[in-house]
């Protein structure tokens, strides 16, 4: 009985751990899903992907968060198997095997019942967004809710092909805020980063630009090609932005009040 008790303290202060750490790691930019992935491989010291973890482990407080979780990971996953052992030797000594059983489904299925539970992680990273806050030095910011980023608006770096619609135009000439999309920022392939470029940068074959919009808007950009279809698929986007500019102003308006009516005033 005393085993099981210590397997699910242990699994709970496990799922406590890579839950803190996950919104560490949403704060220093990384996205919810990344983020938890990202924690969750660290303790348990498996599942890396090469392009993943390089963007975890070039920055140093995700790096710093990374290394605890390692470390604790080892210690936290040897006692777990340790006392799953325990539970089920001797047991004329400690009930029937059935019991035991039992009780462990029974404990496991309230921590998957929590650890799943979207109300508990709302509440549970309040709690650690403000522990955070108030007894560290890292920085507390969500850039993923900041940017509106689980909704229709996302982040995206897409690499300039030199057939592509964008090569060898300047940011005036491409017009891509008419779009609703800004571009954040450009590294180019000698490894140069231009942060929040104007309207006279070029964007050169091979750059790699940082782009925030819609994901639709996003897309669409992404595939599109030199030449009179490509021109014409950019129309397009300008007039779509307009519909949805009109559609969001609309919903803007005080109730019972029209843009129509906003005009002639």
């Amino acid at each position: 009985m005393v085993a099981i008790i210590s397997l699910l303290i242990i699994l709970t202060l496990s799922i406590l751990i890579t839950r803190i750490a996950t919104v560490a790691l949403v704060h220093t930019g990384m996205s919810k899903e990344t983020a938890r992935f990202q924690a969750r491989s660290a303790y348990l010291g498996v599942g890396f992907t090469t392009s993943e973890s390089e963007i975890a482990v070039d920055h140093p407080v995700r790096r710093r968060v990374l290394l605890i979780l390692m470390l604790l990971g080892n210690a936290g996953v040897i006692t777990a198997i340790s006392s799953l052992i325990i539970t089920f030797i001797n047991v004329e000594k400690g009930g029937s095997v059935t019991t035991k059983i039992v009780l462990l489904v029974a404990g496991l299925g309230a921590l998957w019942a929590g650890a799943t539970s979207g109300w508990v992680d709302q509440r549970l990273s309040r709690i650690i967004s403000w522990a955070l806050r108030h007894y560290t030095t890292l920085e507390v910011r969500d850039y993923a809710s900041l940017l509106n980023l689980s909704g229709e608006y996302r982040v995206t770096e897409h690499q300039i092909r030199p057939e592509g619609w964008m090569a060898k135009q300047t940011l005036s000439e491409l017009k891509l805020r008419d779009e609703g999309v800004l571009v954040l920022g450009i590294t180019r392939e000698s490894g140069k980063y231009i942060g929040a470029p104007n309207g006279s940068t070029k964007l050169l074959p091979n750059d790699k630009v940082v782009f925030y919009g819609r994901s639709s808007a996003l897309d669409n950009l992404h595939q599109r090609r030199k030449g009179v279809a490509g021109d014409l698929e950019h129309e397009e986007a300008r007039s779509e932005h307009k519909d949805v500019v009109r559609e969001e102003k609309e919903e803007d308006l005080p109730e019972g009040e029209s843009d129509t009516e906003e005009k002639e005033e």
